[in-house]
């Protein structure tokens, strides 16, 4: 049998590897309320409706064993299904779902273990189910790479306190001199959606520029491209980040609300928003919005701006505003069409999160596809 033939539907591939995953996150759950100091995110913790929270731990570890038996039963190869059931088990050995939690809490450096389970199931609940009904390109649910991006969803869920620690430090240490009581209070004061409008106008603005040094400075490109490699665009492709690029980006768009002294509420307004957004413009997803994508980036807007060829090369850098794109002359958005080609032309970008880690710090003789990497 091919392995495209043991991937169809009925063959229990499916089944186990939902199994699998649901065991998985099942286990990270129950490490959480074992652990909740180390693993768990302290703004987190305060809102959290532990009975439905517990509810959900219990339907994602029942969920995954059933799935595990299905895949047992139906699949000659029982490593997937045994995977399930194994990790099913001994999350309930463990505890499961009734494991006490004391409070409250002690402080404590810690890993955001459960935002990274929580995103990961929301995100899958919304986009999978978009994708199969909606897709604009036929491809698997656990596409090529899919793997390595899971990873970097990991990456960057996981250690949220270093890179917020990365993202505020350099505002609080160099830009302290620029913030004003009387001027924060003014912007503060503001109702929240006009706030939340000058915020995505500000961040956008910034991000701008430095996404367009991305493109024009080696050494930056040579970390952007990591983001720039997929050639199948879903749901989980946006999270394919380079940690220096992370952390760059995020200290630069820091600035300008750190300045300013918006209100917290917007500012996590806006985090949401942003989540929601980035993971929409990479879905693979055949919508289009008509004049809407002049006003706010959609995924065909951002999608060109990964095409690996074309007139679309080094243009839509804005990623909320296309008019942004539009005033600075870098703007493509055809009245129709998608891009054909996603990925980097010219340049070989390893497929494996450890070596694409270490990729922008390895010489190359030959370059690749954008800014002074772009063949003429």
């Amino acid at each position: 049998m091919s392995r495209d033939e043991a991937r169809t539907l009925g063959s229990g591939w499916i089944s186990g590897t939902a199994s699998v995953v649901l065991g998985a996150m099942g286990f990270g759950a129950v490490l959480c309320l074992l652990f909740p100091a180390q693993l768990t995110t302290p703004g987190l913790r305060a809102v959290y409706p532990m009975r439905l929270v517990r509810g959900l731990i219990e339907a994602v570890i029942v969920t995954g064993f059933v799935l595990g038996l299905v895949s047992v039963v139906l699949r000659k190869s029982k490593l997937l299904g045994l995977g399930g059931l194994s990790l099913a088990i001994v999350s309930v050995l463990l505890g499961g779902w009734t494991v006490p939690v004391e409070g409250p809490v002690a402080r404590s450096n810690y890993l955001g273990l459960d935002w990274f389970l929580l995103d990961l199931l929301l995100m899958s609940v919304m986009f999978v189910p978009l994708e199969r009904l909606f897709a604009r390109v036929s491809q698997p649910i656990v596409r090529n790479e899919f793997g390595t991006d899971l990873v970097y969803f990991f990456v960057g869920h996981v250690l949220i306190q270093v890179f917020v620690f990365f993202t505020v430090a350099p505002a609080t240490t160099f830009f302290f001199w620029a913030r004003h009581p009387s001027f924060q209070t003014a912007i503060a004061s503001q109702p929240l959606l006009v706030q939340f409008v000058e915020i995505v106008l500000v961040s956008d603005l910034f991000f701008y520029w430095t996404h367009r040094l991305f493109h024009r400075v080696p050494f930056l490109w040579r970390a952007h491209a990591v983001h720039h490699s997929p050639r199948q665009m879903d749901w989980l492709a946006g999270s394919r980040l380079h940690i220096l690029e992370i952390i760059l980006v995020r200290a630069v768009m820091f600035v300008p609300l750190f300045v300013c002294g918006f209100a917290p509420t917007a500012v996590q307004v806006y985090v949401v928003f942003v989540a929601l957004h980035a993971v929409l413009l990479h879905a693979n997803v055949r919508f289009t919005f008509g004049w809407i994508e002049q006003l706010i980036a959609m995924p065909r807007y951002h999608q060109f701006h990964h095409a690996s060829d074309g007139e679309s090369l080094d243009k839509n850098f804005a990623v909320h505003l296309p008019w942004l794109d539009r005033l600075f002359g870098t703007q493509y958005l055809p009245r129709d069409g998608w891009p054909a080609h996603m990925g980097v032309a010219g340049e070989h970008v390893p497929a494996t999160y450890w070596a694409q880690l270490v990729y922008p710090f390895r010489r190359r003789e030959r370059q690749g596809r954008s800014g002074p990497f772009r063949e003429k």
